[in-house]
Protein backbone atom coordinates (compact mmCIF):
# COMPACT_ATOMS: atom_id res chain seq x y z
CA UNK A 1 0.00 0.00 0.00
CA UNK A 2 1.66 3.41 -1.16
CA UNK A 3 1.91 5.98 1.25
CA UNK A 4 1.48 9.54 -0.06
CA UNK A 5 2.01 12.98 1.93
CA UNK A 6 0.14 16.02 1.76
CA UNK A 7 1.51 19.58 2.94
CA UNK A 8 -1.28 22.11 4.77
CA UNK A 9 0.21 25.90 4.45
CA UNK A 10 -2.63 27.19 7.15
CA UNK A 11 -1.32 24.52 9.95
CA UNK A 12 2.14 24.29 8.09
CA UNK A 13 1.77 20.65 8.69
CA UNK A 14 3.04 17.59 6.15
CA UNK A 15 -0.13 14.49 6.99
CA UNK A 16 0.90 11.06 5.56
CA UNK A 17 -2.41 9.47 3.41
CA UNK A 18 -2.11 5.57 3.06
CA UNK A 19 -4.41 4.52 -0.03
CA UNK A 20 -5.30 0.94 -0.59
CA UNK A 21 -4.22 1.06 -4.50
CA UNK A 22 -2.29 3.48 -6.31
CA UNK A 23 -3.73 6.88 -6.53
CA UNK A 24 -1.58 9.85 -7.76
CA UNK A 25 -4.90 11.57 -8.78
CA UNK A 26 -7.05 11.82 -5.19
CA UNK A 27 -6.07 14.74 -2.77
CA UNK A 28 -7.41 14.65 0.17
CA UNK A 29 -8.48 17.53 2.66
CA UNK A 30 -6.26 18.97 5.62
CA UNK A 31 -7.87 16.08 8.80
CA UNK A 32 -6.65 19.41 11.13
CA UNK A 33 -8.40 22.71 9.36
CA UNK A 34 -10.69 21.28 6.13
CA UNK A 35 -8.63 23.35 4.12
CA UNK A 36 -10.38 21.30 0.87
CA UNK A 37 -7.23 20.75 -1.02
CA UNK A 38 -3.57 19.63 0.19
CA UNK A 39 -0.53 19.94 -1.28
CA UNK A 40 1.10 16.99 -2.69
CA UNK A 41 5.23 16.56 -1.03
CA UNK A 42 7.56 13.85 -1.95
CA UNK A 43 8.08 11.17 0.67
CA UNK A 44 11.31 11.94 2.42
CA UNK A 45 10.81 8.22 3.87
CA UNK A 46 12.59 6.64 0.99
CA UNK A 47 16.00 8.45 1.43
CA UNK A 48 19.13 6.24 2.13
CA UNK A 49 21.45 7.63 4.50
CA UNK A 50 25.17 8.01 3.37
CA UNK A 51 26.99 7.19 6.82
CA UNK A 52 30.25 8.13 6.76
CA UNK A 53 30.57 9.98 2.91
CA UNK A 54 31.74 13.20 2.69
CA UNK A 55 31.24 14.67 -0.70
CA UNK A 56 30.10 18.18 0.85
CA UNK A 57 25.97 17.60 0.62
CA UNK A 58 25.82 19.01 4.03
CA UNK A 59 26.67 22.48 2.19
CA UNK A 60 23.54 22.50 -0.12
CA UNK A 61 20.84 23.52 2.14
CA UNK A 62 18.05 21.37 0.88
CA UNK A 63 17.42 17.55 0.46
CA UNK A 64 18.95 16.71 -3.23
CA UNK A 65 16.29 13.94 -3.48
CA UNK A 66 13.78 16.69 -2.80
CA UNK A 67 15.60 19.47 -5.15
CA UNK A 68 15.34 16.73 -8.08
CA UNK A 69 11.65 15.24 -7.76
CA UNK A 70 11.12 18.98 -7.67
CA UNK A 71 12.63 19.46 -10.61
CA UNK A 72 11.75 16.70 -12.54
CA UNK A 73 8.32 17.52 -11.77
CA UNK A 74 8.46 21.38 -12.47
CA UNK A 75 10.35 20.53 -15.99
CA UNK A 76 7.45 20.26 -17.98
CA UNK A 77 5.51 23.02 -16.98
CA UNK A 78 9.03 25.49 -17.37
CA UNK A 79 8.78 24.70 -20.88
CA UNK A 80 5.15 25.44 -21.79
CA UNK A 81 5.69 29.13 -20.06
CA UNK A 82 4.82 32.15 -22.01
CA UNK A 83 8.01 34.32 -21.78
CA UNK A 84 6.29 37.36 -22.08
CA UNK A 85 3.99 36.29 -18.53
CA UNK A 86 6.12 37.04 -15.54
CA UNK A 87 3.58 35.84 -13.71
CA UNK A 88 3.82 32.15 -14.81
CA UNK A 89 7.44 32.12 -14.03
CA UNK A 90 6.60 33.23 -10.29
CA UNK A 91 3.58 30.90 -9.85
CA UNK A 92 6.82 28.20 -10.82
CA UNK A 93 8.96 29.60 -8.89
CA UNK A 94 6.63 29.37 -5.99
CA UNK A 95 5.60 26.13 -6.36
CA UNK A 96 9.69 25.27 -6.34
CA UNK A 97 10.22 26.67 -2.91
CA UNK A 98 7.18 24.84 -1.56
CA UNK A 99 8.14 21.24 -3.00
CA UNK A 100 11.66 21.88 -1.69
CA UNK A 101 11.12 23.25 1.60
CA UNK A 102 13.40 26.34 0.36
CA UNK A 103 13.01 30.30 1.50
CA UNK A 104 13.63 32.98 -0.71
CA UNK A 105 15.81 35.87 0.29
CA UNK A 106 13.97 39.21 0.64
CA UNK A 107 15.44 40.66 -2.24
CA UNK A 108 14.03 37.43 -4.27
CA UNK A 109 10.98 37.72 -2.43
CA UNK A 110 10.49 41.60 -3.59
CA UNK A 111 11.28 40.52 -7.06
CA UNK A 112 8.88 37.56 -7.16
CA UNK A 113 6.25 39.57 -5.73
CA UNK A 114 6.75 42.22 -8.38
CA UNK A 115 6.61 39.19 -10.83
CA UNK A 116 3.65 38.60 -9.53
CA UNK A 117 2.21 41.83 -10.64
CA UNK A 118 3.29 41.30 -13.82
CA UNK A 119 6.34 43.73 -13.40
CA UNK A 120 8.98 43.18 -16.01
CA UNK A 121 11.55 40.86 -15.12
CA UNK A 122 14.59 42.71 -16.86
CA UNK A 123 12.93 46.24 -15.13
CA UNK A 124 12.80 43.94 -11.54
CA UNK A 125 16.35 43.08 -11.88
CA UNK A 126 18.15 46.27 -13.09
CA UNK A 127 16.58 47.76 -10.03
CA UNK A 128 16.95 44.66 -7.37
CA UNK A 129 20.69 44.02 -9.08
CA UNK A 130 22.73 45.45 -6.11
CA UNK A 131 20.30 43.64 -3.32
CA UNK A 132 19.99 40.59 -5.11
CA UNK A 133 24.35 40.65 -5.45
CA UNK A 134 24.86 40.50 -2.01
CA UNK A 135 22.18 37.92 -0.60
CA UNK A 136 22.02 34.52 -0.37
CA UNK A 137 18.62 33.96 -2.69
CA UNK A 138 17.45 30.67 -1.34
CA UNK A 139 17.71 29.54 2.49
CA UNK A 140 16.63 26.31 4.17
CA UNK A 141 13.17 26.45 6.11
CA UNK A 142 13.22 27.89 9.49
CA UNK A 143 16.38 29.99 9.08
CA UNK A 144 16.25 33.01 11.53
CA UNK A 145 16.05 36.61 9.09
CA UNK A 146 14.96 39.74 9.51
CA UNK A 147 11.55 40.77 8.62
CA UNK A 148 9.31 39.23 5.95
CA UNK A 149 6.51 37.30 4.49
CA UNK A 150 8.44 34.17 4.32
CA UNK A 151 7.86 31.30 7.11
CA UNK A 152 10.20 31.08 9.88
CA UNK A 153 9.61 27.37 11.20
CA UNK A 154 9.80 24.24 8.84
CA UNK A 155 6.56 22.13 8.68
CA UNK A 156 5.65 19.93 11.23
CA UNK A 157 5.29 16.23 10.86
CA UNK A 158 1.96 14.97 11.94
CA UNK A 159 2.75 11.41 12.98
CA UNK A 160 -0.84 10.39 12.11
CA UNK A 161 -1.20 8.30 9.30
CA UNK A 162 -4.75 8.78 7.63
CA UNK A 163 -6.55 6.99 5.15
CA UNK A 164 -6.73 8.47 1.60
Amino acid sequence: MPIYEFYCDRCNTIFSFFSRTVNTAKVPACPRCKKPRLDRRMSAFAVTGRAGKDDGADDFPVDEQAMEKAMGLLAGEAGKLDEDDPRQAARLMRRFTDMTGMELGQGMQEALRRMEQGEDPDRIEAELADVLENEEPFMPAGRPRGKGPCRTRPPVHDETLYEL
